[in-house]
């Protein structure tokens, strides 16, 4: 198949471009992507010479680009592209319905028209919100997004659904608890506590630290969508869980004591508005499908850590341009507080 992959220069999309290409010999693939802060091509740089790999700059909203993609006959869309971080979006919430709703609606227009065989629009799992410390969410679990990111992610879902029922558009959805793993962007969680850690700089843990995430590896991540390409059922949404529970807290300590840090570098700050307290995903629909994980939690972060300890230069130009902003502007003025071990130091109990 020749496969659109939008977004394909951000963390996870590279990582499923490497992923397709490493494990199959049947599947081309055209990257479209309009390089945005957080796209790098970089993370691509080793499948430059590889004839199954294109790279094209631009926008999923473009649809004149769309359509001259598309006329070269493509058999298959995987939609990564979008703005995805929940901070942003709170600041921005007009770009995220932009990209995130408009792109993909684009990207549906287009599809539809090219009878394509199969549209993959790869979700989260935070259009559920937050659940309970028991449970998990299933694929029939109601969507109650609680951030401007979440709301644009599950009403892209919603359109796929809409272009499905209505038009009979072959598309599958995929929903993934948190991802981690080389290339991710040093904004999100563990590469900015990471890459913070490394330059014994403080971590800024958000309210508690106490939030619950399950985390999984990008590549089994990836791995799970290539499944659900090949073998999910139109129509279908397929959870795709790590089964590795964790606090921040526990998080953070764990990076620190990779890194051989101290605890003290962490630093409870202002929690941020519509916090889920937790996530868990049910995923024994995917694993119907015959999908297993390769990496266990701790094995994973231990080797993602020593990625970015030796991808120093990678991650030091990122921080050192655009984001350094950024960064200074969301924490800078906010880091406050004793180690996030002494809670109600910072008047949390």
């Amino acid at each position: 198949m020749k496969i659109l992959v939008t977004g394909g220069a951000g963390f996870i999309g590279s990582n499923f471009i490497r992923t397709l290409l490493k494990e199959t010999d049947s599947h081309s693939v055209i990257n479209l992507d309009a390089l945005t802060y957080a796209g790098n091509l970089e993370n691509l740089s080793d499948l430059e010479r590889d004839e199954r790999y294109r790279f094209v700059k631009g926008d999923v909203r473009d649809g004149r680009l769309l359509e001259k993609l598309f006329s070269s006959r493509v058999d298959a869309v995987v939609n990564f592209a979008a703005e995805s971080h929940v901070d942003r979006s709170i600041d921005n919430p007009a770009q995220f319905l932009d990209t995130n709703v408009g792109g993909t609606m684009k990207l549906l227009e287009a599809s539809l028209k090219a009878d394509v065989r199969v549209f993959l629009q790869v979700s989260t799992d935070e259009v559920y919100g937050s659940l309970g410390p028991t449970g998990r969410f299933t694929e029939d679990s109601p969507m109650r997004p609680n951030s401007p990111y979440a709301a644009s992610k599950a009403s892209a879902d919603l359109l796929v659904r809409a272009w499905h029922k209505t038009y009979g558009l072959p598309a599958v959805i995929t929903r993934s608890s948190n991802n981690y793993g080389p290339y991710q962007f040093p904004e999100k969680f563990i590469p900015l506590f990471v890459t913070n850690a490394i330059e014994r700089k403080k971590l800024p843990l958000y309210g508690d630290g106490l939030n619950v995430r399950d985390w999984i590896h990008a590549r089994d991540n990836c791995r799970a969508i290539l499944l659900a390409l090949e073998e999910g059922s139109p129509g279908e949404v397929y959870n795709i869980g790590g089964n590795e529970e964790r606090t921040n807290l526990e998080v953070a300590r764990s990076i620190l004591d990779i890194l051989e840090k101290p605890r003290d570098l962490i630093r409870l700050v202002e929690d941020r508005p519509g916090h889920d307290r937790r996530y868990a995903l049910d995923s024994s629909k995917i694993e119907e499908l015959g999908f297993e994980r390769e990496f266990g939690f701790e094995d994973g972060l231990a080797a993602t850590v020593k990625w970015y300890v030796k991808n120093k230069e990678w991650w030091k130009r990122i921080k050192s341009g655009e984001y350094a902003e950024y960064y200074k502007k969301m924490y800078g003025a906010r880091l406050k507080g004793p180690d996030a071990g002494s809670r109600k130091k910072n008047g949390r109990s």
